[in-house]
């Protein structure tokens, strides 16, 4: 039987080197004590944070210091409990960051409600007075849009508290996940008895045995059915979170809430939903061709994952992977390939799975850390490209890290994914090209096509389904698991359309995905794959500058709102035109697989 290694059983050079954060306990002790003092240091400038110019300076500056510390603690607790959500001494150090982050965060809660008891105008005549002032220019512009979104220091105070106490739907969900989660045994191609994890779970989808197929699929999802009052009643307690912050907050919704820091109209929202719904035709054109290729009278949705191809790549080891995602990546220049290699001569990277690691991927670290990178590397094409996708958000916050001061240096979360997809575009180029066989040669554009039904199709899918649920939330709909189910099947049954059997079970799959505890998140995928579809094109085929627009764009952080910083790299998402031009190329290559077969 096929069994996971320890933590402790996995070679050091696999694993990343969080030891550069922190080396000792005693460095973690002495890191806290530090960040107590700052934050009493911070409280002590309640009342005079706006009296001169020079104090909104210093405050700043103690800001800067207390929220780098602290963010340090923070992602270190967290990357060591992902490492092994087992460990107990690891999940006690999280809880005690954790709390140390609550108990801070009310403490220091009156600072946005003081400040903006002034209005610009002032903050203006205090920049005039104190020129060290104008770094913060833009981030007192955008914290001044809050004004009538915050309430008095005392009602701020209470808020925080309350969302300390309800924010454990997450917790609830990231155990339900990880740390409890048991999905059985299953056999696979060689009749081997295989236990079922979130690690391989796509690898068995992806199998050319159907029984293996439909095995995973039905194991994966009677777990996630065996718990679904538990994950309903999470999933309702994490929308009502929404809509008291909402309200409280003096927004018209959750979704409004959630887009107006980016300064994102909810137009956005609503014109990605629709243009995607304008191009279903396409994706049901896609889902005809893969149930001709596969020979199959029903298409299942245990299909959806399997390879056309019959000639599927063998096992592609970690440092092969390597060099492939170098050599895909040689468009971005030589400077682009040199910090890259820092990734893996400073082990940035957690390679392969162990018992009890997180399931699937990130980046993430700190303005003083390394660009961490999680992995569960599996010697597939799939983790050569996850890989590439990590990496790009990595040397996104690499360049921004380097190029901006503090307090922009962190790139918003409606950028993010904007990097990471412009590297697996390239990959796939690469691959594509580079192809000896007509299997190769399919297997690329099959997984071009599943990138934009996962990334562009699917994630609208999602973000519809969150905004569904949020509509009936406000209409005083009961969301019972029933609802839930209901809605979410009847918006896979549209967006796959009829040549799709959409199995019963697969109403239950909105309880595995965890960005719903990060409301009105996903639609950032869609939006981000059909930007770095413009730019990785425009890369590709040698635009002038485009190259060095794209480098610019990842030395921004937030220095701007994200649309402008999209528009400087020749994108405007508050047109159809970037979604459209994604949809257009995944009707292209579709065209192009049928051609070859």
């Amino acid at each position: 039987m096929e069994k996971e290694k320890l933590r402790s059983e996995v070679s050091a050079e696999y694993k990343w080197d969080i030891e550069k954060i922190f080396s000792s306990q005693k460095q973690i002790d002495e890191t806290i004590k530090e960040v107590e003092d700052l934050c009493n240091t911070i409280v002590s400038y309640k009342g005079k944070i706006m009296e001169s110019g020079h104090n909104l300076y210093q405050f700043y500056e103690l800001m800067n210091q207390y929220n780098r510390k602290i963010l340090n603690l923070y992602v270190y607790s967290h990357m060591l409990c992902d490492s092994d959500t087992k460990d107990t001494k690891h999940q006690a150090l999280k809880m005690q960051i954790d709390k140390l982050y609550e108990n801070m965060s009310i403490k220091i809660s009156f600072i946005v409600p003081e400040m903006l008891e002034k209005d610009f105008a002032y903050v203006e005549q205090l920049i005039k007075g104190e020129p060290k002032l104008s770094l913060y220019r833009f981030d007192l512009e955008k914290i001044y849009r809050l004004k009538e979104h915050t309430l008095s220091a005392e009602l701020e105070e209470i808020v925080t508290k309350a969302n300390n106490a309800f924010g454990n739907c997450a917790e609830v969900f990231y155990n339900l996940d990880n740390s409890d989660i048991h999905l059985g045994y299953i056999t696979d191609e060689n009749g081997n008895k295989i236990e079922l994890t979130n690690s391989n779970y796509i690898k068995y989808m992806n199998s050319k045995n159907r029984n293996v197929r439909k095995n995973a699929f039905e194991n994966m999802y009677h777990y996630w059915e065996s718990i679904k009052n538990t994950v309903a009643t999470t999933y309702k307690g994490q929308i009502k979170e929404d809509f008291f912050n909402s309200d409280v907050k003096n927004y018209a919704s959750p979704l409004e809430m959630n887009l107006f820091q980016d300064n994102i109209s909810v137009d956005v929202y609503h014109n990605l939903i629709e243009t995607v719904h304008k191009n279903l035709d396409k994706m049901y054109d896609y889902v005809a061709l893969r149930k001709k290729i596969l020979g199959v009278d029903e298409l299942h949705m245990y299909d959806v994952y399997v390879d056309l191809c019959e000639d599927i790549p063998k096992a592609i080891p970690f440092e092969e992977g390597k060099k492939i995602l170098f050599e895909a990546l040689k468009p971005l220049g030589e400077q682009y390939l040199k910090d890259l290699q820092k990734a893996f001569d400073e082990r940035w990277i957690d390679v392969y799975p162990n018992v009890g690691k997180k399931s699937g991927a990130y980046s993430w670290g700190t303005y003083d850390t390394y660009p961490y990178v999680l992995l569960n590397y599996n010697n597939t094409v799939d983790s050569v490209s996850t890989m590439a996708h990590e990496l790009g958000h990595s040397m996104h916050s690499y360049y921004s890290r380097k190029n901006q001061d503090y307090i922009y240096h962190d790139y918003p979360i409606f950028l993010a994914e904007i990097a990471s997809t412009v590297n697996e575009i390239l990959l796939n180029d690469y691959l594509y090209k580079t192809a000896k066989t007509k299997d190769e040669k399919i297997l690329y554009l099959n997984e071009f096509l599943e990138k934009i039904k996962s990334t562009l199709y699917r994630q609208t899918m999602f973000a519809e389904f969150e905004m569904l649920i949020h509509d009936k939330e406000s209409q005083n709909v009961p969301l019972t698991d029933e609802e839930f189910n209901q809605t979410y099947y009847d918006l896979n049954k549209l967006y796959f359309g009829d040549n799709m059997i959409s199995d019963d079970l697969i109403k239950h799959e909105w309880k595995r995905i965890p960005h719903f505890y990060t409301s009105f998140y996903v639609y950032k995928y869609a939006t981000g794959i059909s930007a770095a579809i413009a730019i990785a094109s425009d890369i590709l085929n040698e635009i002038p500058n485009a190259r060095e627009k794209y480098l610019e764009f990842l030395s921004s952080g937030c220095c701007d709102y994200p649309l402008d910083i999209l528009k400087k790299a020749g994108v405007d998402m508050t047109t159809s035109v970037p979604i459209q031009k994604a949809l257009d190329m995944f009707n292209e290559k579709l065209q192009a697989l049928k051609a070859l077969i």
